[in-house]
């Protein structure tokens, strides 16, 4: 069971919105918070990107060519050549339709620098505690090339950007989905020495990662605290301890969360019904899901459909 590829399709409300940026020097780009989670990719050029918000904890970040840059919470910022240039709000006129992206143009005509810049639509309502876990910017340079596989991604957007051929509009769209599974992984695989606790440590736990994967990969079996411990090979009090302090909850509060998550997917995405959605989230009534539902999210399973299909 891959946990990171389920946790994101599940806080995924939507396909990726994306436009290739070009700044000519001097040029300061103000983007406006987004819902859902930013991002960026240099392809080509520098540029720094500077928060509007909290900039003692987040000073004026410098980007270079290859850089990709990931805004958990798709907070505000500016994009400039550099931190002192004023910044502008895109216009209409400056965005011309393309394929396989339209383009956005600002500034003067100077040197310029290239950017993939976009939004993931993730569910920030309800985030799932892997994400939240994330710090608020992740900045991955390009150099020291740490990560292959998202520097072959970005390589590619670029090619293809640069140089669009057949089959491009059904390439870069495929490139910028898997994009946010590469940006994720490299940053559990390459995080900071503090990174020893959470999620990250708990993906690679021999005893918290068995019993994640048998959560998500059965959502609808019969789980205790005792047979998840018997899975990760631990004491039931030794397991629920360990479960706590990585995860960030106990056992048993976790299986409920991802069940409900589970449940809100299959309302959003299938036709099942109610009896179903409640069989494969291990609920033997719909009306003890439907309790449970509510519970969650505040209003009863089939309202929650209706106003997912009218979003």
């Amino acid at each position: 069971m891959d946990i990171l590829t389920e946790v994101l399709a599940s806080m995924r409300t939507g396909r990726p919105v994306s436009v290739r940026t070009t700044g000519r020097v001097p040029f300061g780009l103000r983007l406006p918070p987004v819902a859902g989670a930013g991002f960026h990719v240099v392809l080509s050029g520098t540029c720094w990107l500077v928060p509007l918000e909290d900039t003692a904890s987040h000073p004026p970040l410098p980007l270079g060519p290859g850089d990709v840059v990931f805004l958990r919470d798709g907070r505000g910022h500016i994009l400039a050549d550099h931190p002192d240039t004023p910044a502008e709000v895109e216009r209409e006129s400056q965005f011309s339709p393309g394929s396989p992206l339209g383009t956005v143009t600002v500034g003067g005509d100077g040197a310029p620098t290239h950017l993939l810049c976009g939004n993931y639509h993730l569910d920030q309502a309800r985030p799932h505690p892997l994400v939240r876990q994330l710090p608020e910017i992740i900045h991955l340079p390009a150099h020291p090339p740490r990560q292959p596989g998202l520097a072959s991604a970005v390589e590619l957007l670029r090619a293809e950007l640069e140089q669009p051929r057949a089959g491009s509009a059904g390439i870069v769209p495929a490139l910028i989905d898997s994009l946010l599974l590469y940006i994720l992984r490299a940053w559990l695989e390459q995080g900071p020495a503090a990174q020893a606790g959470g999620w990250a440590a708990a993906l690679r736990d021999t005893g918290v990662a068995p019993a994640l994967a048998a959560i998500h990969a059965k959502p609808d079996a019969q789980w205790t605290v005792e047979s998840l411990a018997a899975r990760a090979g631990l004491s039931r009090a030794a397991f629920a301890r360990r479960f706590n302090d990585l995860v960030g909850e106990p056992p048993m509060t976790y299986l409920t969360r991802w069940r409900m998550t589970t449940a809100a997917r299959l309302l959003r995405e299938s036709e099942a019904p109610l009896s179903t959605v409640a069989a494969r989230t291990g609920y033997g009534s719909e009306y003890a899901f439907a309790k449970a539902f509510k519970r969650e999210y505040g209003q009863a399973p089939g309202g929650y459909r209706r106003e997912a299909r009218a979003a």
